[in-house]
C-alpha cells in the first residue's frame, strides 16, 4: 500500500483502530499543562487532528477549537463529530491561520509526520506564527535512539459482525533523518487470539483473513536535537509521556511529552 493508504482507504477504520486511546484523558491532561505554563486562553488548535476526538474533548472544556489535517475523508468525520469546530485541509509543516490561537497541540506522535528536518523546521516555524505570546505547543515525541525494532504493539476490537486486530511499531536503521512507522490491520470472521501472531504467512483460508500493511517515513530525531530545534522559538520542558500525573521527564525512557511555550 502506499504510505498513506492506510488512513486514506481504510479511514472508517481509523477509529477503531485507535479505540484503546484514552482521548478525553490526554485532553484534560494538556489543559492543565496549559493552564500552569500557557497563558490560558482558550483558542486551540489541533495538529493532525484526524477524526476530531481531541477536539471533541476540547470543546467540552470550553475552548474554541480548529483542526487540520491532511486528509480530507478524516476531516469530513471529524466535522461531524465536532460541528462546532472549524476544520482546514493543510499540511502541518507550512500551514497558515488568518488568527492566532493560545494551545496548538499534536496528539499520537504526529509532529513525527514532517518527514525530514528540513519539514519539521518549517512545522516549528508555523507553530510558533500561529501561537499566541505565551500561548503553548504540546505534542509527544519517541527519542530515534531508545527505539527497540522488536517491540510493537497489538490490540483487538470488533466492528459490525467483524474481528480486528491492529498492530503497529517504530523502526530506526540507526542512522538519518528517517525513521518508519509500521502498520497492519488484520480483519476476520472469527476472533483473534492474543497470543495468535496476525501477519502475511497465515492460514488466509481457514480464518477468511484480509490483511492491510502498511509502513509511513517519518522524521527521527533525539530529544537533544528535538529541544535544539525548538529553542530559537519557545521555553521548553520535557514531561514523562505520563497523561495521569505531571512528572518531569526522567532523561532515559524513550518516549516524552513536549510543552513548549513561546518567547
Amino acid at each position: 500500500m502506499s504510505s498513506n493508504a492506510l488512513y486514506t482507504d481504510l479511514s472508517g477504520y481509523y477509529d477503531l483502530m485507535c479505540s484503546d486511546i484514552n482521548y478525553q484523558q490526554q485532553s484534560a491532561s494538556i489543559h492543565r499543562l496549559h493552564q500552569f505554563l500557557g497563558n490560558n486562553g482558550k483558542q486551540h488548535l489541533d495538529l493532525a487532528c484526524g477524526t476530531g476526538p481531541h477536539v471533541r474533548h476540547f470543546i467540552d472544556l470550553g475552548y474554541q477549537c480548529r483542526g487540520l489535517d491532511i486528509n480530507q475523508p478524516m476531516l469530513d468525520m471529524a466535522m461531524r463529530r465536532c460541528p462546532e469546530a472549524q476544520f482546514n485541509l493543510q499540511d502541518m509543516t507550512a500551514f497558515y491561520l488568518e488568527q492566532s490561537v493560545d494551545l496548538i497541540t499534536c496528539f499520537l506522535y504526529s509532529i513525527h509526520y514532517s518527514a525530514g528536518i528540513e519539514r519539521l523546521k518549517s512545522c516549528i516555524a508555523s507553530v510558533h506564527r500561529a501561537l499566541n505570546d505565551g500561548g503553548i505547543f504540546c505534542f509527544n515525541s519517541v527519542d530515534k535512539h531508545r527505539i527497540d525494532n522488536r517491540l510493537s504493539i497489538k490490540h483487538f476490537a470488533e466492528f459490525e459482525g467483524h474481528h480486528f486486530a491492529f498492530e503497529s511499531g517504530w523502526h530506526y536503521s540507526g542512522q538519518g533523518e528517517n525513521q518508519s512507522l509500521n502498520l497492519s490491520i488484520a480483519k476476520s470472521h472469527q476472533p483473534f487470539t492474543q497470543q495468535a501472531d496476525v501477519d502475511a504467512d497465515a492460514d488466509t483460508s481457514a480464518h477468511q483473513t484480509e490483511l492491510w500493511q502498511d509502513q509511513h517515513t517519518m522524521v527521527a530525531t533525539s530529544f537533544a536535537e528535538l529541544q535544539a530545534l525548538l529553542a530559537p522559538y519557545f521555553e521548553v520542558h520535557i514531561f514523562e509521556h505520563d497523561y495521569e500525573k505531571i512528572v518531569p521527564w526522567d532523561l532515559s525512557s524513550g518516549n516524552a511529552l513536549f510543552v513548549c511555550v513561546k518567547i
